[in-house]
């Protein structure tokens, strides 16, 4: 599977300054936009990587529409952290998924 990476992507700008955070990874379908953290930065950390991941499935479970109005709706009834889909992602970074099969391409702006 490719997964695209985008760095210092207005998606994950805005979510950052959304959500108060200095860096920030958002996922849409198979590409991952990160904001003030690097494609190097990303592919060194395994648990990172896992939590992404496991964002992008979720995209495949339910398409991209649905996944956004789902995610959206968890996080304004239970807030970010608590979040169904954030927790399962934190629950695979420790996890044994297999990152083999997956291609990380870094796509500059």
């Amino acid at each position: 599977m490719d997964i695209i990476i985008k760095e210092q992507s207005w998606p994950a700008k805005w979510a950052a300054f959304f959500l108060r955070k200095k860096t920030m990874a958002i996922v849409i379908g198979h590409t991952i936009h990160l904001w003030n953290a690097s494609f190097r930065d990303f592919c060194l950390n395994e648990k990172w990587k896992r939590h992404e991941l496991a964002h992008v499935r979720q995209f495949e479970q339910y398409g991209l529409v649905t996944f956004m109005l789902k995610y959206i709706g968890e996080s304004m009834i239970r807030g970010y952290t608590k979040n169904k889909f954030e927790v399962e992602a934190r629950e695979k970074e420790n996890g044994l998924d297999s990152l083999e099969m997956v291609n990380f391409i870094c796509r500059k702006k």
